[in-house]
């Protein structure tokens, strides 16, 4: 048990750890410094989606306020577009940009963006695996025998599982902020330096899903050496 305490493998939780911190001290950073930068259109985050989604021929999709900060989602279950408490009724370039990304993930869902839907199709199973997972582990770590090994690759595979929904992620929101620079350019709803604030808040906020992917797979790192250890014994 003294062991376990002092496992060197520690550091590389503590790596991904460090690695999540910087990423959304980065995000909140970046946003609330284009949050205070008014756009020259004067527009909502909630006009500009709306508009937005008229100009791609979406019709469906209801825009609706949220609590919250930076909780802006889209729900394709029921096809609404949900704007935070700093986006919704702002009108900063930041809650634009934001507004403008959360329409990519309704234009995504309108045209079948396979990515989007390998997502939502891996959503159940990332959350059963991140539940069960470490239960699986602590268990066989806990055990004896044969019994012991297969908990803890069990556990591992599971893990691996919701390791790949981070991954599957990155595609998706990288291509959503694409889509909602080119449409902001495109419309000419906001001039070019307003834009490249824009990029700035839209990468700012890919690094955090990045962070999260590179935090997860170290965890799966440790675990795998953790359950090989296991194995040779």
């Amino acid at each position: 048990m003294f062991y376990y305490y002092f496992d060197p493998t520690y550091i590389l939780v503590v790596i991904g750890v460090v690695i999540c911190m910087i990423a959304s001290a980065r995000v909140n950073s970046v946003f609330n410094r284009y949050s205070r930068m008014r756009s020259h259109s004067g527009m909502t985050g909630k006009e500009a989606a709306e508009r937005i989604l008229r100009r791609n021929g979406i019709y469906d999709v209801r825009v609706v306020h949220i609590p919250g900060n930076l909780t802006d989602h889209y729900d394709p279950r029921n096809k609404t577009l949900g704007l935070s408490d700093t986006v919704y009724n702002s009108s900063s370039v930041a809650a634009v940009g934001v507004a403008a990304h959360e329409c990519g993930h309704a234009v995504q869902h309108s045209v079948g963006y396979a990515p989007l839907s390998i997502r939502g199709a891996l959503v159940p199973v990332a959350n059963f695996g991140s539940a069960i997972s470490w239960p699986l582990i602590i268990i066989g770590l806990l055990m004896g025998g044969q019994m012991s090994s297969l908990l803890i690759n069990l556990g591992i595979l599971l893990f691996s599982a919701a390791v790949l929904f981070q991954i599957v992620i990155l595609p998706v929101e990288f291509n959503a902020s694409g889509r909602a620079v080119r449409v902001l350019e495109s419309s000419g709803m906001l001039y070019p330096d307003e834009v490249g604030a824009v990029k700035k808040v839209l990468g700012a906020a890919a690094l955090t899903y990045v962070a999260s992917a590179a935090s997860m797979i170290l965890q799966l790192l440790r675990l795998m050496i953790i359950g090989g250890r296991r194995n040779d014994d």
